[in-house]
């Protein structure tokens, strides 16, 4: 076994150990001159298995894995192989594998589910669209890491094959209960295909919602209501048709399935019976507005008490709906039927902080458009005395600007802190800070520092370093004066990552480095003595972060002390 401290290939410093199998032990490494962390997998002869058969399993896995270039695939770059052992230098994914999740929470929630399929869809399409096509073979909850900004990499090759090769009937590869009909050998129905991965990922999605594991169940009805009825009947329908026998019936590509997965909420009966109760709603609108016209006054009122009991009617749908989905169209609803009113703009935005897992998790780039439907929605003449270009946005401002500032300033917030994709989060925040940052200070604070923190990551010129300062020092005082305990524990958090990173370490004014010091004290004082964060490992991991941004300003200041430049 390799020693912790010790260096492999003069370039690969051992950190400790993270994880262990049959033949091999997984470690963490730090390349010193590269300053980058990889992981790396250690197999050695153990006297019970053909190591020629193992190695060759190896073999076919990093010549699969260097043909390719996904996000959300590792990556391999070094190969170290001697007459005990065989070792492989990879990218280091940071999290947990899900089956871990599993076993710690349960079936997980369904909205995160569903971001999970649609990331492995597109991780499979770009399998299945390589020359010769990739077949995975192996999906499963354990070779699927979640890393800490939610998206999800696919691990483990060793079952992966070129079509082109697959020449025979059946593998008899993958894993029982989670393998295709057709990975069986003597099943008679053919190959595999990306129809096979397609089976694979339809039993994982069943065991990541219902929690029943099929190694361990022999699962012959794949409907997850009949585990837990509140799940989504479109959802219900598309695994089904995932994991039907023959893979004819099955969807025939990933793109397929993709397309339902997005459009999952469509594809119940709720959708259908909601669709016609709009239908019926757009009838009444129409005589509505008839009476109206004959009878003006009377109508007119009558028009505006029929408006207010649908805004409360959407606002009791969406409260009362089990449904993510169906509840974000209900507040839509309201926004289209009252888009002066405020009420509906807050919730739903409350709706996209609400999760069974940790604050935020499932705010993705699917669910944001959302707010992209509000910003584009057309309001229907019947609103506002047919001016039909009007949008919500536009009538809440000029109707409630005080609470167009509050929904403004709190879609940025949304962004800021609960968005998982992080390279766009500051921008997006950003936008809606900037719609109302004449009118608001708060406002203006959070749109210069969502502002300046890319800016500092991508190290463009000119930008004040001091004053971003000055401004996470305000954002931190915003958070001593926050109600909400989880808000305070991200704007804490936030400010944490702010002061960390790299880029902007490198690039503090001589003079402010004490002020830097001192805030990330006050940050770690709020965040650690207190029950903001009761987890042990969080907080270590806090900890860790605080103590390498204030020695990296501390060895700052010696090196300036005198006078000295950076």
């Amino acid at each position: 076994m390799l020693e912790i401290g010790s260096v492999l290939g003069g370039k690969y410093k051992i950190l400790s150990e993270i994880g262990h199998g049959g033949m091999s032990v997984v470690y963490m490494a730090l390349n010193e001159v590269a300053n980058k962390t990889w992981a790396v997998k250690e197999i050695r002869k153990d006297g019970k298995m053909d190591f020629n058969v193992v190695r060759q399993g190896l073999v076919a896995e990093i010549e699969t894995l260097k043909k390719l270039k996904h996000p959300n695939l590792p990556s391999i770059v070094d190969v170290i192989e001697d007459e005990d052992s065989f070792i492989i230098v990879m990218d280091y994914i940071e999290g947990n594998s899900l089956d871990k999740s599993l076993i710690e929470h349960g079936a997980q929630p369904q909205e995160l589910v569903i971001e999970w399929a649609m990331q492995l869809c597109d991780v499979l399409a770009y399998l299945h669209s390589c020359d010769p096509p990739i077949i995975y073979r192996d999906m499963k909850p354990a070779n699927i890491m979640l890393k800490p900004d939610g998206n999800i990499a696919l691990i483990d090759f060793g079952t992966a094959k070129t079509y082109e090769i697959d020449l025979g009937e059946t593998t008899g590869i993958g894993t029982i209960g989670y393998a295709a009909p057709e990975q069986y050998i003597g099943s008679g129905l053919g190959r595999t295909d990306a129809r096979t991965d397609i089976y694979c990922l339809g039993i994982t999605l069943y065991h990541l919602l219902t929690g029943i594991d099929p190694c361990k169940v022999v699962i012959a009805d794949k409907s997850i209501r009949a585990v837990n009825p509140s799940l989504s009947p479109g959802l219900e329908k598309i695994i089904i048709k995932c994991t039907e026998q023959d893979p004819k019936d099955r969807y025939q590509s990933c793109e397929e399935l993709l397309y339902d997965l997005e459009h999952h909420h469509e594809l119940g009966d709720a959708y259908r019976k909601k669709q016609r109760k709009k239908l019926g709603k757009f009838i009444m609108s129409v005589v509505a507005t008839f009476v109206f016209a004959a009878v003006s006054v009377w109508g007119f009122i009558s028009a505006e008490n029929a408006k207010n009991d649908d805004y409360e009617a959407s606002l009791d749908i969406a409260k009362a709906s089990q449904s993510w989905s169906e509840s974000c169209g209900a507040y839509l609803e309201a926004i289209s039927v009252s888009p002066e009113r405020e009420d509906a703009y807050l919730k739903m935005i409350d709706l996209f902080k609400e999760s069974e897992s940790d604050i935020g998790e499932f705010f993705s780039e699917a669910e944001s458009s959302r707010w992209n439907e509000i910003e584009t929605m057309v309001l229907d003449e019947s609103v506002f005395g047919g001016q039909s270009s009007l949008k919500p946005l536009n009538v809440l401002q000029s109707e409630n600007s005080s609470g167009y500032i509050k929904v403004c300033k709190e879609i940025g917030l949304l962004y800021w802190y609960y968005y998982q994709k992080d390279s766009d989060r500051y921008k997006k925040a950003a936008d809606w800070f900037e719609k109302v940052k004449d009118l608001d200070a708060d406002a203006n604070i959070m749109y210069d520092i969502a502002k300046a923190i890319p800016q500092i990551e991508e190290q463009q010129i000119g930008v004040d370093v001091s004053v971003y300062i000055d401004n996470i020092r305000s954002l931190y005082d915003s958070a001593a004066n926050e109600d909400d305990k989880a808000m305070q524990k991200l704007i804490l958090k936030e400010i944490v990552t702010c002061l960390s990173s790299i880029k902007f370490l490198e690039r503090i004014p001589s003079g402010s480095e004490r002020e830097a010091v001192e805030l990330l004290n006050d940050v770690e004082n709020a965040l650690l003595n207190s029950s903001l964060i009761p987890d042990s490992e969080e907080r270590a991991e806090v900890k860790e972060q605080i103590e390498f941004a204030s020695g990296r300003i501390e060895a700052l200041i010696r090196m300036n002390k005198g006078g000295g430049q950076q």
